[in-house]
């Protein structure tokens, strides 16, 4: 069994992902179950410019869009709902809309590159009340600027311990060790392997364990064969993840990573 943890639909910028796209890279690749999120979500753009309003798309907009997207495939997709702290709130409408439709969120997103917003910071506690409330994993992308570093996420989850936070991409672009110190040093929180080398995940792996370590991969931020390869005719970094890690770390481990620790974070 395979649990994809970091998928996304959507057209902005220079991303353009489909739900049929998910849907059959699914199929093809043997993926059993995706947690997808809505990238037209994102606040800014990639060299700190604001998203053009006449594109912009409410946080509630998005979170209906994923969670029609679980509704229809109710066995196969989840939504995480991808929140908006620089220009929206965790008001009374995002509660209502979460208590009603509870049974397919499996977790807040957040994206503080482009949201432009300090993780750690004071703006993004009502988003921390709201995951407490209905306990919900916290799901953050980590690299490419200070406000989305390693260590804000570790600063708040460890001012949170009653809230899972999962440490997307591990420092993206980077050797990934910082994450692994940080994660190693708090319970409640975790590593995804989304653009993570392999040997990172095998380090991980040696030095905190299996029990905090899950499968994701941006699919299908390089189109429908993201898990094949990069767009550009280059064998993805995922087709290791298949076929060449399960001979480097023990069984258990492997369907730990694979599909184990998220059925259990995600309660799937």
């Amino acid at each position: 069994m395979i649990i994809d943890t970091h998928v996304h639909i959507g057209s902005i910028l220079n991303f353009n992902m489909k739900k049929s796209e998910v849907l059959y890279s699914m199929e093809e690749y043997g993926i059993d179950y995706s947690i997808v999120s809505d990238i037209r979500a994102s606040e800014f753009g990639h060299h700190g410019e604001r998203i053009p309003a006449v594109l912009r798309k409410s946080q509630l907009y998005c979170a209906k869009s994923v969670v029609d997207f679980a509704k229809a495939y109710p066995d196969k997709i989840g939504a995480a709902l991808w929140l908006k702290p620089y220009e929206e709130k965790a008001d009374d409408a995002l509660y209502s809309f979460i208590e009603e439709n509870r049974s397919y969120i499996k977790a807040l997103k957040f994206h503080p590159f482009h949201s432009r917003i300090n993780f750690d910071s004071r703006r993004m506690e009502p988003f921390m009340e709201l995951a407490k409330h209905f306990s919900l994993p916290v799901v953050t992308h980590t690299g490419g600027s200070d406000a989305a570093s390693c260590l804000r996420v570790y600063m708040m989850a460890k001012k949170h311990p009653d809230i899972s936070f999962v440490m997307v991409h591990m420092g993206l672009g980077t050797d990934n060790a910082d994450a692994i110190y940080l994660i190693g040093k708090l319970p409640n929180l975790y590593g995804d392997t989304t653009w993570v080398p392999v040997e990172s995940t095998v380090r991980f792996i040696e030095k905190n364990g299996d029990e905090r370590i899950i499968f994701g991969s941006d699919n299908p931020i390089d189109g429908k064969d993201t898990y094949l390869n990069n767009g550009r005719g280059e064998v993805s970094m995922y087709q290791r993840y298949f076929h060449e890690l399960p001979s480097m770390i023990p069984a258990e481990s492997y369907e730990r990573l694979m599909y184990k620790n998220a059925k259990a974070l995600f309660n799937i």
